[in-house]
């Protein structure tokens, strides 16, 4: 039984376990056709799990993972997911100047939607890659329809961060109706501390993760943004040994526990898509505006 009305956003980030940013370096892009691919499997499972919860999710998907996979697109959409873009093939934001994010972003989208049937309105940058040095990005998203982005990590990391953004929805263009949702940070000793999912909640123990969502559920009465991968439930996955050592850290730990893990969140607080969280924090923000 959730143990709040308040909902929080839900959000599988689709990727393979052979496109993530920890062996973008070791892994080239022209080599991916050539892996085997188990992100079908793992979204299945996952769309189970959030069955037995009874929960909706956002997922985030790949333009590559999208052409490639029709029938599980539909699916996604068939069990009442949102489904939203995470770019073509996770090249980071600030890899593109203005003109080639305008066109990753429309041609993910358009991937997606013709695979799915469902029009996507929402954009989560690769690696949490928008951040000051991309003024432009938000300015593009609101250009071609987008409603919402969840793309800002407020926190100092070494492979992505915006210290500086707000911790919680904020609108970043004045004349647009487009709302970014930052992933969740708690605040521990007067810090900043990453609380949203992924890597964080799979190697630290769970109760770290129910005390920041409950800090922000309580004390600051806000919804909390959590994400994770498809490939951080599967523990068979094959291993990149040429891969540094601490990415690899990063990669493998605890892939055993994440499913177990990830069953009692489910279940433990009140979850939702990111769409619905969206529009609720935009309804905030003109009523504070009032």
């Amino acid at each position: 039984m959730a143990e709040t009305q308040i909902v929080n956003g839900l959000s599988v980030d689709v990727e393979d376990w052979f496109q993530v940013g920890a062996f973008e370096k070791v892994i080239e892009r022209g080599e991916w056709d050539g892996l085997a691919c188990r992100v079908e499997d793992n979204v299945l499972r996952i769309l189970d799990l959030f069955a037995e919860a009874d929960v909706k999710a956002t997922f985030f998907i790949l333009g590559w993972v999208a052409r490639r996979n029709g029938s599980l697109m539909r699916r996604i959409a068939e069990a009442g997911h949102e489904l939203a873009s995470h770019g073509y093939d996770h090249a980071r934001v600030f890899t593109f100047d203005r003109t080639q994010f305008a066109a990753d972003i429309d041609h993910a989208r358009k991937v997606i939607e013709d695979a799915s049937g469902i029009r996507v309105r929402g954009y989560r940058a690769p690696s949490f890659s928008i951040d000051q040095r991309t003024p432009w990005a938000y300015m593009e998203l609101a250009e071609q329809g987008y409603l919402y982005s969840s793309s800002v990590a407020p926190v100092a990391h070494d492979h992505y961060g915006w210290r500086e953004a707000p911790r919680f929805a904020f609108k970043p263009l004045p004349w647009s109706e487009l709302v970014e949702l930052p992933v969740t940070t708690a605040i521990l000793g007067g810090r900043r501390v990453a609380a949203g999912g992924g890597g964080f909640f799979r190697v630290l123990p769970y109760g770290f993760s129910k005390w920041a969502i409950r800090q922000v559920n309580r004390r600051e009465e806000r919804p909390a943004v959590f994400y994770f991968h498809p490939w951080e439930i599967d523990p068979d996955q094959p291993r990149v040994g040429n891969a540094p050592v601490k990415s690899r850290l990063r990669h493998y730990t605890n892939l055993d526990k994440m499913a177990g893990k990830l069953r009692e969140l489910v279940h433990h607080f009140a979850w939702g898509r990111m769409d619905l969280i969206a529009h609720r924090e935009r309804e905030r923000a003109t009523e504070l505006a009032a």
